[in-house]
């Protein structure tokens, strides 16, 4: 039997929580510390379940040997040397989106991991709906063809109050960016996800609501060039009021096309659109009849619960940090392409 992994929590706000919880239900893994710079804060999250360890230094923590693995849950900035610091100690780590806030940081966590044998993970919980995968397995088995377009649109809608929540909200020092960086993430990784290599990004970011409570961007535009020809576009704002959720699509050569939608935000995506060849369309409805579907924690626990299993088995979990970097890459191409008013190629220097 594979040993039981102790994991600590790295920032017990809202995602922390979400992380917990996850936590808790996965067999083979044992909620052993929380940590946060508030020590009220971790202690709170920490008595809902039970936990044994409250820190609020991460070097105490990773210094305790209390914990084989962490999950990191802290403001975006502040990723990176908690992600090298946990590899210096040698103990695993899974890191919330985005991985960092610069392509240096995140390539120095890449390889900080790398030299300290540990396994490295970015969560992306959305590649585990089955409405993802499903598109995923369809590329894989050529049933889409060669993929020649694919889009991504996030049309969502934060409000003030939204940003009031929390200090770090909806400031470039702080957050690292805005409606790219915090929320379009998700879909942009699930768009390169089955893309391919992105290869060229042209585009533009705005913050066209009113009011100075936030700095970031709230509205974005793109082009993309991937290495095998295909185009493709992201639309994305937190301006959309009622929103229309997430949506991301991909076209091939098979006359195929097929779509994972969500909305409302936060709950499973479904298919929508599906029309491979020689299969029946099973487009899942059940966003039209009511039905209810899993979200926070659910598809959290599916990746944390591939974590722990690649860390007992000696694999690379599903989504490594080598492979969440790229969403970022992206994201950080269309910041420097508004700055310069032109193309970016990547890899990003």
């Amino acid at each position: 039997m594979a040993a039981r992994v102790r994991v600590g929590v790295i920032g017990c706000g809202n995602i922390g929580k979400t992380h917990a919880k996850a936590f808790a239900n996965i067999a083979g893994a044992d909620l052993a510390a929380c940590c946060d710079g508030d020590a009220a804060r971790a202690e709170a999250l920490a008595e809902v379940h039970g936990v044994p360890h409250v820190f609020t230094d991460v070097g105490e923590l990773l210094r305790s040997g209390t914990v084989d693995a962490v999950t990191v849950c802290t403001p975006h900035p502040t990723h990176a040397d908690i992600v090298v610091a946990a590899a210096a100690a040698g103990v695993h780590v899974i890191c919330e989106k985005p991985l960092a806030v610069d392509i240096a940081e995140a390539n120095r966590m890449v390889a900080a991991a790398e030299r300290g044998g540990i396994k490295f993970a970015g969560i992306f919980q959305r590649r585990f709906w089955p409405a993802a995968q499903r598109i995923r397995k369809a590329i894989d088995d050529g049933k889409l063809g060669r993929i020649t377009h694919g889009e991504c649109r996030v049309y969502i809608w934060r409000p003030e109050s939204y940003f009031a929540a929390d200090a770090w909200r909806g400031k470039w020092a702080t957050e690292g960016g805005g409606a790219l960086m915090n929320q379009a993430v998700h879909a942009i990784d699930l768009l390169q996800w089955y893309l391919g290599p992105v290869t060229e990004v042209f585009g533009r970011w705005a913050k066209l609501r009113d009011g100075d409570y936030i700095d970031v961007e709230d509205t974005a535009v793109a082009t993309l060039v991937c290495a095998n020809g295909a185009l493709a576009t992201i639309q994305a704002s937190t301006n959309y009021n009622p929103q229309f959720g997430f949506h991301v699509q991909v076209h091939g050569t098979s006359g195929a096309t097929a779509s994972v939608w969500e909305m409302p935000e936060g709950v499973e995506g479904i298919t929508d659109i599906w029309t491979v060849p020689g299969e029946a369309s099973a487009v899942h409805d059940r966003a039209r009849d009511g039905d209810p579907r899993p979200g926070f924690p659910e598809f959290h626990r599916l990746q944390l619960e591939d974590f722990v299993q690649a860390i007992q088995e000696g694999r690379d979990p599903a989504v490594t940090g080598a492979e969440g970097k790229k969403a970022l890459e992206i994201i950080l191409a269309i910041y420097e392409s508004t700055r310069t008013g032109l193309p970016v190629r990547l890899p990003l220097a």
